[in-house]
């Protein structure tokens, strides 16, 4: 646990932050820290939500809600940066399993630990991918057992199943025979495109989801329904904290498809 909040602490000081503020308002409830931390996640301060959230964890560290909240920011910020992101990701993970062993009744601690993994496996090479989208599947089907309309899990089981049928053939076949990923064989683009769409339907505004859902449509061979995805992706209000990437995302794949 102190090991875990030492590489959080030194992580968010890279990113030029004081915690000064926070001990500052130490006397401040987890409730109200997590309260705050929605507050700056709903503005796109992913940095300063996460200091919420992890002073609201010092306040309770078996608050399951502050630590999914948690591992949501870390894993955020490490999306677009490359010098920390594996050390983000592991933070995030961190966090998420954390948040799973206090809450494992929560939707969204699942859906947090199935999108920390994911996120982590996408920088490693095939061999890995298979060791680590077993419990990426497991996770997001958890979640959506527990939520069966949690949109981000969704959208993680739709990026499951993209990601695995973006291997190349014989990495897959590779994967399912010799790597013991006999899951890898349930991938298919029909139910990737289905849970990105519905993830998309229950939340509209989200970038996220039109992006990923228009990479899937291109990849299908969809070029018309990409199109209007990428679209759809750049006419929404940006919000998050990583929207103006996806945005810049959308442009450049849609100038690519024309």
């Amino acid at each position: 646990m102190k090991m875990r909040f030492a590489l959080v602490a030194t992580i968010v000081t890279s990113l030029s932050l004081t915690f000064a503020p926070l001990y500052a308002c130490a006397a401040q409830s987890a409730a109200e820290h997590i309260a705050l931390g929605d507050r700056d996640h709903a503005a796109g301060k992913s940095v300063e939500a996460l200091r919420h959230y992890q002073a609201a964890i010092t306040a309770d560290a078996n608050n399951g809600e502050a630590l999914w909240r948690a591992s949501r920011e870390v894993v955020d910020l490490g999306e677009f940066d490359d010098a920390r992101r594996d050390s983000l990701y592991k933070v995030g993970e961190q966090f998420a399993r954390q948040a799973v062993a206090a809450s494992p009744n929560s939707a969204l601690a699942h859906f947090a630990l199935a999108k920390a993994i994911g996120r982590h496996a996408l920088t490693l090479g095939t061999r890995d991918r298979v060791k680590f989208a077993g419990e990426v599947r497991q996770e997001a089907l958890e979640s959506i057992r527990i939520d069966s309309i949690n949109p981000g899990a969704l959208h993680v089981m739709g990026m499951w199943h993209a990601n695995i049928m973006r291997l190349s053939g014989i990495s897959r076949f590779l994967a399912k025979n010799l790597l013991g990923g006999k899951t890898f064989g349930e991938a298919n683009w029909d139910d990737a495109a289905k849970s990105l769409e519905r993830a998309s339907a229950l939340e509209p505004d989200r970038i996220t989801h039109a992006l990923d859902l228009a990479g899937v449509y291109r990849d299908k061979g969809d070029k018309a329904k990409a199109r209007e995805q990428f679209q759809r992706a750049l006419g929404l209000k940006a919000v998050e904290y990583n929207d103006k990437s996806y945005q810049k995302q959308a442009e450049k794949e849609l100038a690519e498809i024309k």
